[in-house]
């Protein structure tokens, strides 16, 4: 016998696990063929996903690709550009749902491959367009070619699905007020005949959301301005043209960006061309009217010699005139409240360069803080402070001009008055003669002015076709010719990954909260009753009712069950206490369904193949389970305690093997009966009678009749049912052996699945030795 008041084995380790995983194998092979399938069939249903890249460099504004453009967000530097700004508009939605409608991405074809929908994209044979539809409005129906004239149109989301329409290509088909116009493509062919192509047309913000959610955008390093625009779609051409749709459509913006300055100054350049042209026609009217009344042919030669002085000043006064009155149109424009939101006139002619460089830097801030407002929004601060500085920025220029402007009038004033001096000494010069010279002088300034806008303009057009695009395109986007998702060898191995992860830890909840006792080891170390051994669960015994035929009794050597009663009986010799024979072994447990009955029994049995007299006892007076099972006659116990008369004869019943007393009737005061002398009376008589007395008692959990009817024990063997008894219970049984409620307890463990079992002793206390020496084989 075995002490189980030491715990010397180890706990439950991986070999355990897979021991306890093993048995469960029914479950693991269910649990990774369906989720297998559910991973193949995810997989089959899944559309293919592409992979398109294309990787472009950013220019600065000076046209002139930099390595080492990665600057703050904050710096206005203006030969420099900030990549992280150029970044946030490659991600504009403004910029995405232009090339949404460019390339009519927000209309989808797909057609049904096995358990997949494929996107066909442009190589679908048919293109359906939506005259008249919203770009919010969203519609779906399924199409199908009847011929190379005709298709049907069916399945219509908002009407009847069960409806169709026949329509004829090129024509327009009317469906709840929805035109559809079916083109044959490119691809068109016969063999699309009969093919369903479901077409679905998605609201634009929608589908430009989706790939703006979707567009990857890396910088290839902190301090360059490459850029590596990457996007993933069902279809691989698709992916494609958005990149490099993008691009183009990023490009475009840029570049009316750099022209805005050139077009304001376009339009003031020809504002000013009309007014000067009218000016001009107005001047030569007067002169052509002023020679042919004075019939005014040629100016003397002989006045040239007096007018060299005059003509100097003259000059001078010419040129400070035509600065002034450039001046006078530049404050005129700037104090003109409906050009406040509008960009400065620059290269206009003014003579003072310090104006000059003040409108282009204006210019430069107005255009930094609209592309940043349209970014964000007004209130941004970076917004206000740009339109602090512009306000103060203007405020100088209006300042600056107006000093020119005073300048420019005491300069002119100095010359006139010279010049006037000078006409004073031409006195012989006549009258008519000073009226034609001022009539030319105006003529010439108006020219002068007029050619002078001309040129500036012709200036400004070529400057503005020499823009260049902001983003030069390094590698231009090329799509993957095979998926990259969905990958099916990852999903299937993910799915019988998680075929054998769900069983396995639903095995492990099972085993970490099972508070069961399964088998010794769940003994150890919580109990010091001595323990007597284990029975095996009981697999192949008799029918239901009856108790086990041992093996030992009916020939049957390999039975392991019989073996485990032959180690059970040969432990109850160490039990005996002080040379007192042990004849009286009494069954009890700490509740119902513990196997006393069976136990008892086939330990009686056992007793008869060693050649020992035994007789088996029913003390269970109050149900008679063995007494049932055995089918005996109802005269037993209670009759023999409650009647004097009888004798030990009168109640024992004769089996094939040993002898038996039954329960008998059932008495109304069953613990008064078993405290009667006639128990000890009945119990000596036997002892001289049979060599071992088994008694099949009630549990003591339960009632008192096993506390009152164990004075008559030599050994009290207490049962504990495994996959029954809770290990909470221990404690239970704990103190009743230190408390000596039962004579010389001892305990059996029944119902061990050994077959199931995971750790140490995993044929049992005995089956491994079983094993080993050829018990537990069949015979054929």
């Amino acid at each position: 016998m075995t002490s189980t008041g030491k715990n010397n084995e180890q706990g439950l380790n991986v070999v355990d696990l897979l021991a306890f995983f093993a048995s469960k194998w029914k479950w693991f092979l269910l649990s990774v063929a369906f989720c297998g399938g559910m991973a193949w069939l995810w997989y089959a249903c899944t559309p293919f996903t592409y992979f398109s890249s294309a990787t472009v460099i950013i220019k600065d504004p000076s046209n002139k690709t930099t390595t080492a453009a990665g600057l703050d967000r904050y710096d206005y530097v203006v030969n420099k550009v900030n990549v992280a700004n150029e970044i946030l508009q490659f991600r504009s939605k403004r910029l995405m749902r232009e090339v949404v409608q460019r390339i009519h991405a927000d209309v989808s074809y797909q057609m049904k491959d096995g358990l997949r929908y494929n996107e066909l994209y442009t190589r679908s044979p048919v293109i359906v367009s939506f005259p008249g539809a919203l770009p919010a409005q969203a519609l779906a129906f399924t199409l199908t070619l009847k011929d190379k004239e005709t298709a049907i149109v069916s399945g219509f989301e908002g009407a009847d699905e069960e409806q169709a329409w026949e329509v004829k290509l090129n024509d327009t088909l009317s469906v709840d007020g929805c035109r559809i116009v079916v083109t044959p493509s490119n691809f068109f062919a016969p063999r699309w005949k009969g093919v369903d192509i479901k077409v679905r047309k998605s609201p634009v913000d929608a589908v430009a959301a989706v790939y703006q959610g979707g567009l990857g955008i890396r910088q290839e390093e902190d301090e360059a301005s490459i850029l590596t625009l990457s996007l993933k779609d069902s279809s691989p051409q698709r992916a494609e043209d958005v990149v490099n749709t993008l691009i183009a459509v990023y490009n475009e913006a840029a570049l009316k960006d750099k022209n805005q300055v050139a077009v304001n100054t376009a339009n003031f350049i020809n504002e000013r061309l009309v007014i000067i042209g009218q000016e001009l026609g107005d001047v030569e009217t007067d002169l052509e009217t002023f020679k042919r009344v004075n019939q005014v042919v040629d100016i003397e030669t002989s006045a040239n010699m007096y007018m060299n002085e005059s003509q100097k000043y003259n000059t001078d006064a010419f040129e400070l005139e035509t600065q002034l009155r450039l001046a006078g149109y530049i404050k005129e424009y700037l104090t003109d409240p409906k050009n406040d939101t509008e960009l400065i006139p620059a290269n206009t002619g003014i003579s003072d360069m310090n104006i000059e460089n003040q409108i282009a830097r204006y210019n430069t801030a107005k255009l930094q803080r609209d592309k940043l407002a349209g970014e964000s929004s007004e209130s941004n601060p970076v917004v206000e402070e740009l339109n602090n500085l512009l306000r103060a920025t203007k405020q100088n220029i209006i300042r600056a001009v107006d000093n020119l402007i005073v300048s420019i009038e005491v300069k002119r004033t100095d010359a006139q008055s010279r010049e006037q001096r000078a006409q004073g000494r031409v006195a012989a010069i006549p009258t008519k003669e000073r009226q034609m010279l001022s009539i030319e002088r105006q003529q010439k300034i108006k020219e002068s002015l007029y050619l002078f806008l001309l040129n500036r303009r012709e200036e400004n057009a070529l400057s503005q076709a020499m823009a260049d695009n902001n983003a030069r395109i390094i590698d231009s986007a090329e799509a993957t010719g095979f998926p990259i998702a969905p990958r099916r060898n990852r999903i299937l191995l993910l799915g019988i990954l998680a075929g054998v992860a769900m069983p396995a830890l639903w095995c492990l909840g099972i085993l970490f909260m099972d508070t069961r006792v399964r088998s010794r080891k769940d003994l150890e170390g919580v109990l010091t009753v001595p323990y007597l051994g284990e029975i095996p669960l009981d697999r192949e015994g008799g029918k239901k009712g009856k108790p086990r035929r041992v093996p030992a009794v009916y020939g049957s050597e390999g039975d392991i069950v019989a073996e485990a009663f032959r180690i059970l009986r040969t432990n109850m010799q160490f039990m005996a206490r002080h040379g007192r024979p042990m004849q009286v072994i009494t069954f009890t447990s700490l509740n119902e369904g513990a196997g006393k009955t069976f136990t008892s029994g086939n330990l009686a049995m056992s007793f008869v193949q060693a050649k020992k007299r035994v007789i088996l006892i029913d003390l269970d007076i109050r149900r008679g389970t063995l007494s049932h099972i055995y089918r005996l006659q109802k005269r037993g116990m209670t009759n023999y305690l409650a009647d004097a008369s009888l004798t030990a004869d009168d109640i024992i019943q004769h089996q094939e093997k040993f002898d038996i007393i039954a329960a008998g009737n059932v008495a109304p005061n069953p613990a008064e009966l078993l405290m009667d002398e006639r128990l000890d009376q009945l119990i000596a008589e036997l002892r001289k009678r049979y060599d071992y007395i088994v008694v099949d008692s009630v549990p003591i959990g339960i009632i008192a009749d096993a506390t009152i009817a164990n004075r008559i024990a030599d050994l009290t063997v207490f049962v504990a049912r495994a996959g029954k008894l809770d290990r909470r219970q221990l404690p239970d049984i704990e103190q009743i052996y230190q408390e000596q409620k039962l004579h010389n307890m001892a305990l059996v463990l029944n119902g061990a699945d050994y077959r199931h079992r995971y750790g140490y002793h995993y044929y049992g206390y005995y089956g491994h030795y079983g094993y080993r020496y050829g018990y537990g084989k069949k015979k054929d």
